[in-house]
């Protein structure tokens, strides 16, 4: 799994003008890598909705629901054996999150 380009596609509500993608160079810098991986995205929508607040903490669950919330989100991952990138749902997202955050605890 590592080094394998994942583009993340995000639409964050009905509006199509609020389509986006970031690009990472795997799998695990789109989970939690980077200050715009799916993980600090919806970090920074809590420190948004809550700019008093200086510990904020949050479970896996609810950034599930962040994720869930979103009108899309998907991953397109480049898979060098076909030379071609393989479309992944939200689903799959999630499951790869925590299974990373997961590798993070251990």
């Amino acid at each position: 799994m590592a080094n394998r380009h994942t583009i993340v596609l995000m639409q964050t509500s009905q509006n199509r003008a609020t389509r986006t993608f970031m690009d990472y160079d795997s799998i695990s810098q789109a989970m939690d890598g980077y200050d715009e991986c799916i993980c600090a995205l919806y970090e920074r929508k809590l420190k948004d909705l809550n700019p008093a607040n200086r510990n904020i903490t949050y479970d896996i669950g609810d950034l599930y629901n962040f994720i869930d919330g979103l009108a899309d989100m998907s991953a397109l991952v480049y898979d060098h054996s076909i030379q071609a990138y393989l479309p992944n749902d939200r689903q799959w997202i999630k499951q790869r999150l925590i299974q990373h955050l997961k590798k993070l605890a251990h």
